[in-house]
């Protein structure tokens, strides 16, 4: 990933697909909402890249995305025992 975050909460990301037909839909809206849709393929594998870069890795191609495990682990919430989980409501 070549980009540098703008700010300092900002995380980039980029979709690499081995072929157009990977991409199912592409749309720009007038309000300015942006949304890509496609598939990776089968999942093969995720791992850090140098603990800077997420990647996900398909068949088809990657997903890569400028979070660190440390984010990571900063925001995964262990799980509650089935018999100790309530309602949020």
């Amino acid at each position: 990933m070549a980009q540098t975050r703008n700010a300092k909460d900002e995380r980039m990301f980029t979709v690499e697909l081995r072929s157009k037909g990977d991409v199912k839909n592409v749309s720009l809206d007038e309000d300015e909402k942006i949304v890509i849709e496609g598939s990776i393929g089968s999942f093969k594998r995720a791992q850090f890249v140098e603990d800077l870069v997420m990647e996900v890795i398909g068949s088809n191609g990657e997903l890569r995305i400028d979070l660190t495990s440390m984010d990571l682990s900063h925001s995964v919430r262990p799980e509650r025992p089935k018999n100790d989980r309530r309602s949020d409501r």
